[in-house]
């Protein structure tokens, strides 16, 4: 008869496995909670990084109401943009239903820049026609963010959508081409200013070169390729002295580094008009200005100083001779940006392919009028009332040219343009707007009424 199973070691090897398990069990737990920890530190840092990029400190915020004294510039761009902006069904729609026409065979634009004075005006005027629009901007804070934010609220009014990024996101611009087949690009934002080169030179190589260069390279890629129409500046003259500037005129002799990046930005429009078929037109704008203006041009901190009671300086070139500008009237300017766009002819390249030769233009948008800045001041004085306190001074080699005055035989010749805006017209459009805006005393608004009365 065999043997019973001896049963006597069962208890010690229960109590082994009882063991092991708790060790397993304790050592499962403390992975868990490493793991749980990491995650959540990775959560933090990646939360802490994103509001960090899109929220300036309180301090920068304060330096950023500063218009006149800028040391750096606060975009709102971060790497993470496509992510946030692409992913959600509620902002593709809003992309969509603003860059749709609403008029047979309408364009559908991208405007960059739109949040920007020649943007938002333009914008506005392509969709009162029909046309889709959709806006690029990245907010910075070269002057006033608060002045783009009203005017991306006025935009908004008229369903225009502003994206708020930058130029250098390839992705972001990418996705823009995917979701909307545009027929047209009217590429406006840069990098502005003749003085301010001389503080921050790096912001104007990657606005006014790498970001053309950025959007460029979408374009050439997209099916269909757009008509590119893009503003240049009459700054590209320089030192030319051919009086009144033509197209023909030599413009390889630049006086400020902002006047060179869009001399090389033309020089790049022939590039990828040449190998890959885009059809590009430059648009030279002669001293544009008028009602949601930029701040940090001469007739609108001329105006704010003048009723602040604060000097102004006026310069004269190094031989005494006045300075003067062939100051263009905004509503001037957007007609020549539209004429333009409707005169542009397809880009030819498919695939990033040129299939045949692409139109490459380039033209003057001035007022055919120089005008004294000292006559401007003039102006100013009799529409606010107020006498200016003047300091006439020699004008410093900071980039500024002592005089310009554009020919626009070509731009009338190929599209219509003809200004019709004098100076003290627009003037009077500008500061009736300036003291709504900025909420200045009624004395003011009396003084304009009466002279608009007195002019119609």
């Amino acid at each position: 008869m065999a043997s019973p199973p001896d049963t006597s070691k069962n208890p010690k090897l229960e109590r082994y496995n009882s063991y092991i398990r708790r060790v397993n069990s304790t050592k499962l737990l403390a992975a868990s909670s490493k793991l749980l920890f990491r995650v959540t530190l990775l959560v933090a840092l990646v939360l802490i990084l994103f509001f960090t990029l899109n929220y300036p400190p309180i301090s920068d915020q304060i330096t950023n109401k500063d218009n006149h004294h800028h040391h750096h510039i606060h975009t709102t761009q971060n790497f993470l943009s496509s992510a946030f902006y692409g992913s959600g069904a509620a902002w593709e729609k809003q992309v969509r239903h603003s860059s749709t026409p609403r008029r047979l065979n309408g364009f559908s634009v991208l405007v960059t820049g739109a949040a920007g004075f020649v943007g938002t005006h333009c914008s506005l005027a392509l969709k009162k026609r029909g046309d889709g629009v959709l806006g690029l901007d990245n907010f910075n804070s070269y002057y006033d963010p608060s002045l783009k934010r009203a005017r991306q609220q006025l935009l908004k009014k008229h369903e225009i959508f502003i994206v708020e990024g930058d130029l250098n996101d390839a992705e972001l611009l990418a996705k823009l081409f995917d979701i909307v087949p545009f027929t047209h690009v009217l590429h406006l934002a840069a990098q502005a200013g003749v003085r301010y080169a001389m503080e921050n030179p790096q912001s104007y190589v990657g606005s006014n070169i790498a970001g053309f260069v950025s959007l460029l390279e979408v374009a050439k890629a997209a099916v269909p390729q757009p008509s590119i129409v893009w503003a240049s500046s009459s700054s590209v003259y320089g030192l030319n002295t051919q009086n009144p500037f033509s197209e023909s005129h030599r413009t390889d002799q630049p006086a400020s580094l902002y006047a060179a990046t869009k001399k090389a930005g033309e020089e790049i429009a022939h590039t990828y008009n040449h190998i890959y078929g885009l059809s590009i037109t430059g648009l030279r704008f002669f001293t544009v200005y008028g009602p949601w203006g930029r701040p940090d041009m001469a007739y609108f901190f001329f105006t704010k100083d003048i009723l602040q009671g604060k000097p102004i300086s006026i310069y004269q070139t190094q031989d005494g001779k006045a300075v003067a500008r062939d100051f263009t009237y905004i509503d001037d300017v957007v007609k020549g940006c539209v004429g333009a766009l409707d005169t542009a002819a397809k880009s030819t390249g498919t695939g990033g392919k040129k299939r045949a030769p692409a139109q490459l233009r380039v033209y003057n948008l001035g007022n055919t009028a120089p005008v004294p800045v000292e006559k401007l001041v003039g102006i100013l004085e009799s529409l606010l009332g107020v006498k200016a306190k003047k300091h006439v001074i020699k004008m410093p080699r900071n980039g500024d040219v002592p005089f310009t005055h554009a020919n626009v035989s070509l731009a009338y010749r190929d599209f219509g343009y003809k200004p019709t805006t004098d100076l003290a017209t627009g003037l009077r459009k500008f500061v009736k707007w300036y003291v709504s805006y900025y909420g200045i005393e009624s004395r003011v608004k009396k003084e304009i009424d009466s002279k608009t009365a007195n002019n119609e």
